[in-house]
């Protein structure tokens, strides 16, 4: 699985926005766990929303009675400010919406918008459904669940096929398919709604009242307004770098984008269903070329696809997944997730965190090293180092450790870059870390397997 995070979401129902926390599966003691923030009123599973960031924040740093307090992460959460606890674009779902986004003709958009919704909708259902726990010796009730209309609006077939993405909803038989889709919206939608509004907790744990909450409307005009005072801090920020003139050429800094050319919303619409599985598509550039993989955490160690301490790594999506629906054994085979990977028909196409381009970290180096010193800061290594460390854990390259220990001169920037990203990296920094990173880059490189 996956190592354990919490992420911000934002639900819209009944034209008013909560925000809340999403702990996705993730493994622990041999068990998988997934969670929101929330907890037990009068012996009904709760989800705790609130009407702003801030108040959201607010109740993280002073409550540990609910269903996260005992998460890994919650330390690092119960510190987090408004900003990092407000969900981004992926993480905000319209439940009031659905029926608008069925009524019109299917898009793209329109298909991975429903198909996040209805997941984001399953899982709340999957953590808060607590109808058979008093009968479960009952063989009448086995199959009994507070969410009925959700499992037969999950179980119709249309709403399997928006994993499929818009091809599934092209031609004479995907417009029958996409018009099935929106009567049973018709039909189901409401009962859902009704179903899940006895597990929202508009509250906030008896900390708001829903006067309090702002329409749908507002809050999305609240999120415009806070996206341009960023941009509008930015902005002053850029005049005060550019201030003084610079002369030198712009040195390439890391961006994240690594050598694997894919569209941004490909790349979004796909990252739910592998957070969801906990499996990870990863990027590695090194000299002898780039490519993609997959990673997970056992236990908090990653863990690869490949097997002996080996990463295997393929040239594009597509070579991957023709592996993962092989039959070869491998280190990913016995993670409990496993299963879906291989039926999956979601591209592994990597987010940006997950892509470490080792040869562009040499690049910068180098290049500060002959002068572009004060247009590179310290934050260039942080990502790669995250990316090296994991690979140097899976295949037992002790070596890479030695390099990065806490006194040397690679090891000392890494430790500057987590305490200070934003110092600046100079010329004689520069060229006493190119012969440690190439060396760390050397001894990771031994452990790839380029694989068709």
């Amino acid at each position: 699985m996956a190592r354990p995070s919490i992420v911000p979401i934002a639900l819209t129902l009944d034209d008013r926005t909560g925000y809340t926390l999403w702990a996705p599966p993730w493994e622990e003691d041999g068990e998988e766990w997934q969670a929101f923030l929330g907890g037990s009123v009068d012996g009904t599973a709760v989800v705790h929303l609130f009407p702003t960031p801030a108040a959201l924040a607010a109740f993280c740093r002073t409550s540990t009675d609910h269903d996260l307090a005992d998460h890994p992460v919650w330390p690092v959460v119960a510190g987090l400010g408004p900003a990092d606890v407000t969900p981004d674009d992926d993480h905000r779902y319209d439940l009031d919406g659905v029926y608008d986004v069925v009524a019109e003709n299917p898009d793209r958009w329109a298909v991975e918008e429903l198909a996040a919704t209805f997941d984001i909708t399953g899982r709340l259902a999957e953590c808060c459904d607590t109808a058979d726990d008093e009968d479960e010796d009952d063989d009448e009730d086995d199959d009994e669940t507070a969410f009925a209309s959700l499992a037969e609006l999950m179980a119709k077939p249309e709403v399997a096929m928006l994993g499929l993405g818009l091809d599934a909803f092209t031609g004479r038989a995907g417009e029958d398919a996409w018009i099935r889709l929106g009567g049973a919206v018709d039909e189901l939608w409401e009962d859902v709604l009704g179903e899940l509004e006895d597990h929202l907790d508009w509250t906030g744990a008896g900390t708001a009242e829903l006067s309090a909450y702002p329409s749908a409307e507002e809050s999305e005009e609240d999120d415009d307004e806070d996206d341009d005072e960023d941009a509008d801090d930015e902005d002053e920020g850029d005049a005060e770098v550019t201030e003084a003139p610079v002369t030198a050429a712009p040195t390439s800094a890391i961006s994240g984008g690594g050598r694997l050319a894919a569209d941004p919303a490909a790349v979004a619409a796909a990252a739910g269903f592998w957070e969801g599985v906990g499996i990870l598509p990863v990027e590695v550039v090194v000299p002898e070329g780039a490519g993609v993989t997959l990673r997970c955490y056992v236990e908090d160690a990653a863990r690869f696809l490949g097997a002996d301490g080996e990463v295997y790594l393929f040239g594009t999506p597509a070579e991957l997944t023709a592996f993962v629906q092989g039959d070869e054994e491998h280190d990913l085979a016995e993670v409990a997730s496993w299963p879906e990977v291989e039926e999956t028909t979601v591209s592994p196409l990597p987010v940006d965190q997950d892509r470490y381009d080792l040869v562009e970290v040499a690049e910068v180096l180098a290049e500060v090293a002959d002068g572009a010193a004060g247009l590179v800061d310290h934050a260039v290594l942080v990502q790669a180092v995250e990316g090296v460390r994991d690979l140097a854990e899976y295949a037992g390259l002790s070596r890479v450790e030695e390099l990065l220990g806490a006194s040397t001169p690679l090891g000392q920037a890494v430790a500057r870059a987590e305490r200070d990203p934003r110092a600046a990296l100079r010329a004689e920094d520069a060229a006493r870390l190119t012969g440690p990173w190439d060396e760390v880059v050397r001894e990771v490189s031994t452990a790839l397997v380029f694989r068709t």
